[in-house]
């Protein structure tokens, strides 16, 4: 019952949580737009929430494993209810980069580290207990960003983010109450915080095509989230509620790829999930931007799915990949790499996007995935340890 009780509270606070940064996301581009009349600013907006993924993943997932999670889960929402306040009293770009850049902070352990305490209270079906996370993180999302559809033209932002604050907070309160907290001491002596234990995880011949992968997920990740609405605003100007429509279909998109991709993977296999997702989003983002309205949306949201099955399967793939006793160190490893890709993709698009070439931009990441595909179909055929 406990286990339960324990895995119900990491759900709802993920979702609570995610419920505020839903109803602001789609309000931090035009702000930043409004404050510093650069679109390529955009770009560096996103980075700067991926600079602490970078920095502090690793680290924070190996010290997980040694003292146990749920001190690092708690001071994560925390982080994020600082971060909220920040974007309510900013007037200058400064002050939304220093709001992202905690967020970012706050957000490690709450994408990385309870995704690893799943994997350890429910060994039989990781994928499953991974993908029904995700899926309130994106519910969160969606509930948030339909929430402001209503209220966008009724509020000038800075409700939002007191909102946000507070969903924080109280995301923190479930979590300090309800969860259980794990380490990975509990199962194996734990060794101190090795930096390069985490490096050989990431470039060693099995798991390498897989890191790949999520490097460029991330691309797609923080290019969807950022230069991507931020495009469509450039061919309809003042049309805020498009993007925010095209928000509530990314997060539909990616909430149903996790209750689908996790169950999925753990029947089917990693590999072949990670493949069909990735092929997905390879074949549809190119498509996409030769449409307009409704397909145009539709297919970017088939785009997300794929990215969203990807996801899932190889953080599965990954946390079976090592002992209980590096769950947070290999899930800190996954969101390294997530966040190297969330960092640069965005500004390179943005440059691209700056210059006329966004299509161009959209063709070459989407023939970096096919390559990608490639190469684990070969890795799969060659060495079956991640299947």
């Amino acid at each position: 019952m406990v286990r339960y009780v324990s895995t119900v509270s990491l759900f709802c606070s993920a979702f609570f949580l995610m419920l505020g940064v839903g109803l602001t996301v789609s309000l931090l581009p035009a702000r930043m737009v409004i404050l510093s009349g650069s679109f390529s600013d955009v770009g560096y907006l996103a980075s700067f929430f991926a600079l602490p993924f970078v920095l502090l993943q690793v680290p924070v997932g190996a010290l997980a494993d040694r003292y146990g999670y749920k001190a690092f889960l708690t001071c994560g929402y925390v982080l994020c209810c600082l971060a909220a306040l920040a974007y309510c009293y900013s007037e200058t770009p400064a002050g939304l980069y220093f709001g992202r850049f905690l967020q970012g902070v706050g957000e490690v352990p709450v994408w990385a580290l309870a995704p690893a305490l799943l994997s350890i209270e429910w060994p039989a079906g990781t994928g499953k207990a991974m993908g029904m996370y995700n899926a309130s993180i994106h519910l969160g999302l969606t509930g948030g960003s339909l929430m402001g559809l209503l209220i966008v033209d009724g509020w000038d932002g800075n409700e939002a983010f007191m909102v946000l604050a507070a969903t924080a907070l109280f995301g923190g309160l479930l979590v300090v109450l309800f969860t259980k907290n794990r380490s990975g001491a509990t199962y194996a002596k734990v060794e101190r915080v090795n930096l390069k234990t985490a490096a050989a995880l990431i470039i060693s011949r099995d798991t390498r095509p897989v890191f790949t992968g999520i490097a460029l997920y991330g691309c797609g990740y923080g290019m969807f989230l950022t230069v991507i609405p931020m495009s469509l605003l450039t061919s309809r100007p003042n049309d805020q509620f498009s993007v925010a429509l095209f928000f509530v279909l990314f997060y539909i998109a990616v909430s149903l790829s996790q209750l689908m991709g996790g169950a999925v993977s753990d029947r089917a296999g990693r590999v072949q999930t990670m493949v069909s997702g990735m092929a997905l989003a390879a074949v549809c983002l190119p498509m996409a931007f030769r449409f307009e309205g409704a397909t145009l949306l539709i297919i970017l949201a088939l785009a997300s799915f794929g990215l969203g099955v990807f996801w899932v399967s190889s953080m599965a793939a990954l946390s079976e990949s090592v002992p209980v006793s590096c769950r947070g160190t290999i899930s800190g490893a996954f969101y390294l790499s997530w966040g190297g890709g969330f960092f640069i993709g965005p500004v390179l698009l943005g440059w691209v996007a700056h210059r006329g070439y966004f299509e161009l931009g959209m063709l070459v990441f989407s023939t970096l995935l096919m390559g990608n595909v490639v190469v684990l179909v070969y890795s799969s055929v060659s060495d079956h340890s991640m299947g």
